[in-house]
Order: C-alpha cells, then structure tokens, then sequence
C-alpha cells in the first residue's frame, strides 16, 4: 500500500500540473461517472495530502477524495512538471537528480517512477502499459493524450498533462463538512504541521493506548501516513520491541519516534523513496535508490543477517500484517 510520502507527492504533482487549470474530468472505466460529471471544467484551487489521503478542491466546494488503498496508483503523461521544492530539498540531502519538466524521476527495481508513476502495484501496472505501447507501435509516440490503459476509475485532463487513477480503495466527491470529518477523524501529519502541538497530539494518543506500538503507529487516527514499511524501520531505528505496550513507552521515547518520522518522511517526499538508511554515499546511494534492501534495515529482509549485530530479522503475522524485526537491536 502506498505510504504516506507518496500520496504527498502526488498532491504536490497536482499542486503544480493542474491548480489553477479547469481540467476535463471523465471515467474511462465509467464506475466515477457520475462524480467526474460533477468535477468537469470546474477550476481545481487546492491539492492537499493527509496521511494516505489526498483531497483536490474544485470550484464550487467540491472535493475529490481518493484513498489509493492497497492497488490504486497515479500515472501522469504529457509535459509533467516536478515541484521545483523537492529538486531544491532533494539536493539538500544530496541525492542527485530527480527529473526536470518532461523527464522521468527516480525508477527503482519493482518499476516506481517517482514522478510519472506513483502508487502500486508498480510493477504489474508498468507491464501493462508497456504492452499497450507496443501494440500502438504504429502510433505517433508523441500522441497526447494517450489512450486509457486498464481500468482508468478516473482521468484528469488538461492543456498539457493528464493524470490516470486506476484501482483505489476510496474515490468519491465530498462537501467542506465531508471533507473536515474525514480529517478529523485522521491523527497528525507532520509532513502539514511539524510543530510541538502536533506531537503532543500524536503523543497523547499514543499513550492512551495499550495495545503494541507496533500496532498503534499504524493506526491512522494515532498518527497519520505511516504504513507497514515505515512502521518496521521506525521501531528498528528507536531500537523498539514493536510488542511493546504503548502506553508503557517514556513520552520521550514517543517524542523520539514522532521526530524520526517527520525526518523520513522529508526523505521520502523530497526523494520518492523510502529510505531509511542515513548517511548512504556514492555509488551505496545510488545502489539504494534502485535496490529496496539497500535502502532498508528490516523490512522484507527475514531470514538475513541483520546490517548492525547479525543476527537473523524474523518475520511474523502482526495484526493481520507481516512483521519484520531485529530481535538482537529491539530488545
């Protein structure tokens, strides 16, 4: 399932490819008709993410909410611009390139394109539009826009980008009031608001309860965004047995997971990876920007010696996810 990082960055594709643009709303797939029929050359003013959230603001207090859930995943085409802040915080953490106006971003192994292609499943999603490339051989290679491929749930079209939806968990139009009850319901971002307040709500929430901290940092309405990658690497990093109590953990120690979080997902939003690997040089870098067990200590590395004492990352049903964790370092 997508994280919280990239549904940030698709907000932020639209925030600059579509904001302030009347794009042409239709359902390929026909099962959003009637909501794009709402949408249509209505003027978008915002695009906004909260945790795996995003919801786009159209003229006339109408709102796109889509939760990509487990399948669902963006795919721009056309003269898809990058936001220039996350090129200018990218260099900051000195990770090279990501792509300019009309250029690809970050590719890794399982087929994400930070830029054109965000969502899953990456890989799958990519054969399918190559196939469907190839079968076009003919055509002009340029051709914009291009023709749906798949289910498109939704298309957004304008001058010179468009931008298919394919298999979300959630897509539908909502009021204001709609819109706040969703958020309310959400626990902090700090991707939105990395401020003292913020982490005490999240604090607080924490503590309040008792089930395993590797449960309550998937719980949406605790903190907002952070799913099963995020989740193991976190409790890695704080050294954190995840069956630990919540409630139990020093508010400092809770302070310390918040801070990490805002910190990796900065990583994650300005880089379009989850990298959770600090201090990654040269050709190590670059290896982890195309390699997912470069970039991570535990996650989906069961049965390997861990990075930091060797001994090997278990792996084990957690709430009716899969697990992974360092027994030696989160003791």
């Amino acid at each position: 399932m997508p994280e919280g990082h990239s549904v940030h960055r698709i907000a932020r594709q639209f925030s600059v490819n579509f904001v302030g643009t009347s794009p042409e709303v239709t359902s390929p797939q026909g099962r959003f008709a009637q909501g794009a029929e709402l949408l249509s050359g209505r003027e978008m003013t915002d695009a906004r993410a909260v945790g795996k959230q995003m919801f786009l603001e159209f003229a006339g207090e109408r709102w796109l909410r889509v939760h990509l859930g487990i399948y669902g995943a963006w795919d721009f085409a056309g003269d898809v611009r990058v936001d220039p802040a996350i090129q200018i915080h990218a260099s900051k953490f000195g990770r090279g390139r990501l792509g300019q106006t009309g250029m690809a971003g970050v590719v890794d192994e399982e087929g994400e394109d930070s830029v054109a292609s965000i969502g899953a499943p990456r890989r799958a999603r990519l054969q399918r539009v190559q196939m469907a490339e190839h079968d076009r051989a003919g055509e002009v290679a340029s051709a914009f826009p291009p023709d749906p491929v798949g289910q498109v749930r939704v298309r957004l079209l304008n001058e010179r980008v468009c931008a298919d939806l394919r298999g979300p968990t959630a897509c539908e139009v909502l009021s204001p009031g709609e819109v706040d009850a969703v958020v309310q319901r959400l626990g902090p971002d700090p991707a939105n608001a990395n401020t003292p307040a913020e982490r005490d709500r999240f604090v607080e929430r924490a503590r309040k309860k008792r089930t395993p901290i590797g449960l309550v940092l998937m719980d949406q309405s605790v903190i907002a965004g952070i799913g099963n990658v995020y989740r193991a690497e976190l409790l890695f990093r704080a050294g954190l047995d995840p069956h630990t109590p919540a409630n139990t953990l020093d508010r400092t120690v809770l302070e310390a997971l918040w801070d990490d979080w805002a910190h990796l997902l900065e990583i994650g939003i300005t880089v379009g990876q989850m990298i959770t690997i600090d201090g990654l040089e040269g050709e190590d870098y670059r290896r982890a920007l195309a390699e997912r067990d470069e970039r991570h200590w535990v996650y989906k590395l069961e049965g390997t010696p861990c990075k930091r004492c060797g001994a090997n990352i278990l792996l084990e049903e957690f709430g009716a996810r899969k697990l992974y964790w360092c027994a030696g370092c989160q003791s």
